[in-house]
């Protein structure tokens, strides 16, 4: 049985981290490889439970910082996306000292709608993990059009998402499962002011899981950070716009 997450490192310059979201895995990031490498030294992961890691579990989204924290660079900048940037704003806060910067995309310290509060609907996550026990594998290509919808690229969004799920193991469904789970429940609001390194947050004005709005609120509860919105993306805007998604990214690192 696999004892360690699944890393691969590849490209040369200051250590970069990418964390991908709910149902996919590492080689969601392989169509921006290319386009990193040869600037940083990157190294991306299977979460616990996904792809190569997929004997892995863990319970809790701190249990899924630290087990990233046990086997990554000492100093880097933290990528994630969606649920990954959820687990690269707990590792943030968990070890400032090893997250230099932080880079969320398409991502929310408190992902399901309450009160005023913009998100996914409790409903829908609720419905997902219902359909799970019937249909795994169903159920996460129903997440992944959900995560495409709206985009001008959608078709071509969801087969490189697509692509990306079945290139490595399907995830384990217990993962899947948990990691609903903590999509519904998590809440980081409180714990924002404690994030002080540089934070960069990009969005997708079309987005149906993760409001643009949500960047306005947003500002409130972390103005040290700044945030960029792309006009055209849906949930995914390293997939739809690569070459705008790297050089935003470069610019914030530089």
């Amino acid at each position: 049985m696999t004892t360690a997450l699944h890393w691969q490192t590849e490209g040369q310059g200051s250590d970069l981290v990418l964390i991908h979201g709910w149902g996919m895995n590492g080689a969601v990031w392989q169509q921006l490889l290319p386009l990193l490498t040869p600037f940083y030294r990157v190294h991306w992961v299977d979460m616990p439970g996904y792809g190569h890691s997929h004997d892995i579990s863990a319970d809790s989204i701190e249990e899924m910082a630290q087990l990233l924290l046990d086997k990554s660079p000492m100093s880097a900048t933290w990528l994630g996306w969606s649920l990954g940037g959820l687990v690269a704003t707990q590792a943030a806060l968990l070890a400032p000292e090893r997250v230099t910067r932080l880079v969320t995309v398409a991502s929310s310290p408190r992902f399901a709608a309450e009160g005023t509060w913009r998100g996914i609907q409790p409903q829908v996550l609720d419905d997902f993990r219902r359909q799970l026990g019937d249909d795994f594998q169903l159920t996460v290509e129903r997440f992944l059009a959900l995560q495409a919808m709206g985009s001008p690229t959608a078709r071509q969004d969801i087969k490189l998402l697509k692509q990306a799920v079945l290139s490595r193991p399907q995830p384990n469904p217990e993962a899947l499962s948990i990691g609903l789970r903590l999509l519904a429940d998590v809440d980081l609001r409180a714990q924002l002011g404690g994030i002080t390194q540089p934070w960069l947050r990009l969005y997708g004005r079309l987005d149906g899981l993760v409001p643009a709005k949500v960047a306005k609120d947003m500002d409130q509860l972390a103005p040290l950070s700044c945030r960029q919105i792309f006009a055209a993306a849906s949930h995914a805007p390293f997939i739809s716009h690569p070459e705008e998604f790297v050089q935003t990214l470069k610019d914030f690192i530089k």
